[in-house]
């Protein structure tokens, strides 16, 4: 594998372990509204970046296969 592919999924795994702590912080309740709504835009920023990286992937996959 080339470095991109492994910068790749590398932070497609990162991004994914960010999403499960912001979870985790969410679900604790100890958080300020304000911070709980900072930490969900956050959430939902690096989940619209892991979709559009799955999409990228299927894509490659689909190409691969005809």
């Amino acid at each position: 594998m080339n470095k991109k592919k492994d910068n790749n999924i590398s932070s497609f795994e990162n991004d994914l372990k960010s999403l499960q702590k912001i979870l985790e912080d969410i679900e604790k309740d100890d958080l300020s509204l304000e911070m709980m709504i900072k930490k969900y835009q956050e959430g939902v920023e690096i989940s619209k970046k892991c979709q559009k990286t799955l999409q990228e992937a299927e894509q490659k996959i689909k190409e691969i296969t005809k």
